[in-house]
């Protein structure tokens, strides 16, 4: 094992790391986004809608990542033809994280639906009964006390998002492992720079989980 050739791929490893890091705080950033107005789509009264939402959410929920990737790499720049009428480019990047919040919705969804159900249904009828409306209640009383509960898990998913990021090697983009397992390559050190990788993902999901579990801890009623 010759570790020697680390040192100077830190700039190549760092471009791929910020890559990794974008993808998935944008990622779980619109992945909550969606996942929440998902999830009060499934707690409708309207039978509608809310079989609209479980089924985007089954759906997404038993196909593969990997797929879902491979698949919006070649679909967003044909629905955006489609809308605008011009070849418009899309980069790896915009189509991946498209893929990721579109499939990280579906299980954020089913967290953030678990968390509003989990609040006791009197603290609904008490602000209803204080004359706020139906999205006053939500955003002001029940989202508040849900979201805290469900923390953990949030972070837990992010953690399962950030090692599947790697999964973007599908479509040539170059996140952090895909820069150590090239530059490996083109040095003649391939083993040394996927140990190196694999420590780091270990790092950051070890650091990541022990954060969650004092969260629940702190967190706990």
């Amino acid at each position: 094992m010759d570790f020697s050739s680390i040192p100077a791929a830190l700039p190549a490893l760092w471009d791929g790391l910020q890559t990794t890091l974008q993808l998935l705080v944008l990622g779980v950033l619109g992945g909550v986004l969606l996942g929440t107005l998902l999830a009060m789509m499934r707690l409708a009264h309207n039978r509608l809608v809310a079989n609209l939402a479980a089924l985007y959410v089954n759906y997404f929920r038993s196909i593969p990542l990997l797929l879902v990737i491979t698949w919006f790499y070649f679909a967003v720049p044909f629905a955006l033809r489609e809308i605008t009428g011009e070849d418009t480019p899309v980069g790896a990047f915009a189509s991946c994280l498209v893929a990721f919040v579109m499939f990280e919705a579906a299980y954020f969804c089913e967290i953030v639906r678990a968390g509003i159900q989990a609040i006791p249904k009197g603290q609904m009828s008490a602000a209803q009964a204080l004359g706020m409306t139906y999205g006053q209640s939500m955003r002001l009383i029940v989202l508040p006390q849900a979201f805290r509960k469900m923390t953990p898990l949030l972070l837990q998913q992010s953690i399962i998002l950030f090692q599947d990021t790697s999964l973007v090697y599908s479509v040539g983009l170059i996140d952090f492992l895909n820069a150590a397992r090239s530059r490996g390559d083109i040095v003649g050190q391939p083993h040394e720079f996927l140990i190196v990788a694999g420590l780091v993902y270990f790092v950051v999901s070890f650091a990541a989980s022990q954060l969650v579990k004092r969260l629940q801890k702190r967190l706990a009623v």
